[in-house]
């Protein structure tokens, strides 16, 4: 029977991870508000991939932890406005893209942040116009 980690300790490790990365994967993360003991709510950021329509753009994400994570994925929203095929047109990441929807409880942010960054580089989504720069939901 393998061993289930409690939520709070792999919200502890991921937050340890994020504040040690060094986001030579183009991607970094932590909490919202410093303070936040329920570990709830997160900031992504993604750094748009070189050869792209999202090169040279910093994207801001929203992440919410709800009380079910990890068994659940997160709430996961775009603050930076953005044109990709994984998120609805408010900015939100779709409950049909494969890694929410074939979500695993080892499935971590910096995963999702990353699966994110490398839909960036897909030939689907890799030279679609993108909004004004700096534009935000």
């Amino acid at each position: 029977m393998a061993v289930v980690i409690p939520r709070s300790f792999r919200l502890l490790d991921e937050l340890e991870k994020g504040q040690k990365g060094d986001a030579m994967s183009g991607v970094s993360w932590g909490l919202e508000i410093q303070d936040d003991i329920t570990l709830t709510h997160w900031n992504g950021t993604i750094f748009g991939p070189p050869g792209t329509s999202f090169e040279n753009r910093i994207y801001s994400l929203a992440i919410k932890c709800g009380p079910s994570y990890p068994d659940t994925p997160p709430e996961v929203r775009f603050n930076t406005q953005i044109n990709i095929g994984c998120a609805d047109p408010r900015g939100a990441i779709k409950p049909s893209w494969p890694t929410v929807q074939n979500w695993r409880r080892e499935t971590t942010i910096e995963k999702i942040l990353e699966d994110i960054r490398r839909e960036m580089t897909s030939s689907a989504n890799r030279k679609l116009p993108q909004p004004a720069e700096g534009a935000s939901y």
